[in-house]
């Protein structure tokens, strides 16, 4: 077994302990490793490249691809206000006199709060509730929207929305006179050939649907996120997952290669955080403090009822991870540590 596929394999024989089914990629120059673990299901197999998950938020990332590319063929603009693109005559909250834009959105900064108007409350009084998002109907979130109050300027502060992605999602879908999960396919899936990432698995894809699973193991049903699937409702493989990030990795290297202007004008969009942290458009970022060797950190991780996942690259040292798992416990420090380790064997400055 190679140094890369033995990290991988410890990785995921790790977060086979602690979740129902796990797949973990691992990404260092041209060489890729996909291992799974566990099980599917109450009586499915062992999951791998081609098992289909729901990967929650890391959608955002590629809600915020399609609106690169329709930047770039004029569709849209990145500081278009939002009221501009939805459907109707919604009103769309506004504060220091700043309308809400698509880059707001994007970057986490709107003000608008992290969940739909009312929709705290209703978690509270239904905490098992299947799917908390299943009365986000596009009249309802406009209507709360109309009613909802900025929690800063639109620009000034970085505050994570998930209503701001799903708003995104759905502005860019009625400008393109499309479904979201259409637009996804056109403008990313395509051109990079995924042929596994969408929002509702049909056909023969059904037999490789993961079952998701609470944290404590109990089977659970899945999230449709109604009229908000551009913060967290598309499902992928880890295979299609690999496919995307190597486009990642590709973008400054090959400029020709696909989707590379549309990925390199989400990086060049950037809202400081912290000292040592960003946001992207869609991608979050951080560069690790000296001690660590000061590796640059692209990431994003997602977590629906019943899943949870990780995608995470260094575009220097092109390396990537990819962590999925159909239970709801965080992979997050699984995959970040083996970002780490790669960065340190595997980086483009080690090899």
């Amino acid at each position: 077994m190679n140094e890369l596929a033995r990290l991988v394999q410890e990785t995921t024989d790790r977060l086979a302990v602690r979740h129902v089914g796990v797949v973990v990629a691992g990404l260092a120059g041209d060489a890729v490793e996909i291992h799974g673990a566990g099980r599917t299901g109450p009586d499915g197999q062992r999951p791998g490249a081609d098992t289909l998950f729901e990967i929650g938020s890391v959608t955002k990332v590629f809600t915020s691809l399609v609106l690169a590319r329709l930047a770039l063929d004029g569709t849209v603009r990145l500081d278009e206000p939002l009221a501009e693109l939805l459907p109707g005559a919604a009103a769309v909250p506004v504060r220091g006199r700043e309308a809400i834009t698509l880059r707001h959105l994007a970057t986490h900064t709107s003000g608008l709060p992290r969940l739909p108007r009312g929709m705290v409350l209703r978690s509270l009084l239904r905490p098992n509730r299947p799917d908390p998002y299943a009365h986000c109907t596009g009249d309802r979130i406009l209507s709360g929207l109309s009613r909802t109050r900025l929690h800063s300027v639109p620009g000034r502060s970085f505050r994570y929305s998930n209503l701001g992605a799903g708003l995104l999602g759905l502005a860019l879908a009625h400008r393109a006179g499309t479904g979201y999960g259409e637009l996804v396919e056109r403008e990313v899936c395509a051109p990079l050939g995924l042929t596994d990432t969408c929002l509702r698995p049909g056909g023969e894809q059904s037999a490789r649907l993961a079952c998701g699973h609470s944290a404590s193991g109990r089977p659970v049903p899945s999230w449709d996120l109604a009229a908000l699937p551009g913060m967290g409702g598309l499902h992928s493989t880890a295979a299609d997952l690999t496919a995307f990030l190597r486009a990642q990795l590709a973008a400054e290297r090959a400029p020709e290669a696909p989707l590379a202007p549309a990925i390199l004008l989400t990086r060049e969009t950037r809202h400081r955080v912290n000292p040592f942290a960003w946001t992207h458009l869609g991608w979050l970022g951080h560069r690790l403090h000296a001690q660590q060797g000061r590796h640059l950190q692209l990431w994003h991780n997602g977590g629906t009822g019943g899943f949870s996942s990780f995608v995470a690259f260094d575009p220097e040292q092109r390396v990537g991870v990819v962590v999925l798992a159909n239970s709801r416990r965080s992979v997050d420090p699984a995959g970040t540590a083996l970002l780490r380790r790669l960065q340190t064997g595997f980086g483009a400055s080690g090899r």
